[in-house]
């Protein structure tokens, strides 16, 4: 957590977008830690208040206290087993919104690899030797001349720690209002930033149902 950071993280029922007996997907909202912190009062998350509801939940994967949207929990060991698998051979098609700075291409693809940025912790940077390898498909939906700012798609491919963040400021596009990777986010009138997991494709690993789960984006 960054020096001098309050946690007060919002307090309205978390929104349940599907459930079965193997499954739980929510939509996070933005200020929410997807998971529990280090220190006492960093433990309100989305992963505690699944827990409260079933305590066997398990987490299959997180998305940033800064990003909201999809995210989903398996209510029990096997459901999280399976999940891992598919998350591993990227059988689970993830995509975002987000607003950004300026006009990039009409899509693209960006390979860059991360590192964890040390001495700026816990900030990600590209180190082409030594970093892990990233993937990020995107499409530009609109561009607002007035504004400078742009709709985008994106379509993580790996799921690297603030990947979408990193990659999208490689490309000289940052995401309006990231408050680690914009050089203005103080400029964005949202407060906030505009990233938001807006779908989840897969096909259930234990009963074998396509899913095809989105949440609306609220910017």
């Amino acid at each position: 957590m960054r020096s001098g950071f309050i946690y007060n993280p919002p307090q309205h029922p978390l929104d349940i977008i599907f459930e079965d007996h193997d499954l739980i997907v929510v939509d996070k909202p933005v200020g929410l830690l997807s998971v529990m912190g280090r220190l006492p009062e960093h433990q309100d998350s989305a992963y505690l208040r699944v827990l409260t509801m079933y305590p066997e939940a398990r987490v299959t994967h997180r998305l940033d206290m800064a990003t909201s949207g999809l995210l989903m929990f398996a209510k029990h060991r096997d459901a999280e087993v399976a999940m891992s698998k598919l998350f591993q051979l990227r059988r689970i098609k993830k995509e975002y919104t987000a607003l950004v700075q300026g006009c990039p291409d009409a899509q693209g693809c960006i390979e860059a690899p991360l590192i964890t940025d040390w001495p700026n912790r816990p900030k990600q940077k590209i180190d082409f030797e030594t970093g892990k390898s990233a993937k990020t498909l995107y499409a530009r939906l609109e561009y607002c001349a007035a504004t400078q700012q742009s709709r985008m798609r994106l379509e993580p491919v790996t799921g690297r720690s603030h990947q979408l963040r990193v990659h999208l400021m490689h490309i000289g596009h940052p995401i309006l209002g990231d408050k680690l990777y914009h050089p203005q986010p103080q400029n964005f009138a949202l407060g906030r930033m505009a990233l938001h997991a807006t779908r989840l494709s897969l096909i259930h690993p234990i009963t074998g149902l396509a899913l095809e789960l989105s949440s609306t984006v609220p910017f």
